[in-house]
């Protein structure tokens, strides 16, 4: 049995952005060389999501005005106010309830050597605070080939 976390970087350009992951996530299940199991897609932030879809720039563009609906920048947060652990005042309050909706992590099973997924699905990961330096971890668990 074999267990290898590997954390990613990924520099985001904009407040609110949905990255393709998929490749990077798919790259490091075949070096890892697990022949089935599972693989785990994690954000280590509380502002960004990780979430998987059809990989179409309107399905995209489509959640970021659904979470920006959903979720709007003035909304009487409680959270809007000034925070004496960061010796500053909170405005991202929006990032973190659209990211509560998204969810931070992802899993797919691992099947002779590749992930299992659907044609169209695409892992993305969800930038909600930026643009900022993030990352993300991929874990990846099972039987070696």
């Amino acid at each position: 049995m074999k267990s290898v976390v590997r954390r990613l970087g990924i520099d985001t350009t904009v407040d609110t952005e949905l990255i393709d992951i998929t490749p990077r996530v798919r790259e490091v299940v075949e070096e890892l060389g697990v022949a089935e199991g599972v693989v785990y897609v994690t954000t280590l932030h509380t502002t960004t999501a990780i979430t998987v879809n059809e990989g179409l720039a309107d399905i995209a563009d489509d959640i970021v005005s659904t979470l920006r609906r959903l979720a709007p920048e003035a909304a009487g947060y409680r959270h809007a106010r000034f925070l004496h652990s960061d010796g500053q005042m909170a405005v991202n309050s929006p990032s973190h309830q659209r990211s509560a909706l998204l969810g931070m992590q992802v899993a797919f099973p691992i099947s002779e050597g590749q992930m299992v997924m659907g044609a169209r699905q695409t892992i993305y990961f969800v930038e909600l605070d930026g643009p900022l330096h993030r990352e993300f971890v991929v874990h990846v668990i099972g039987l070696q080939k």
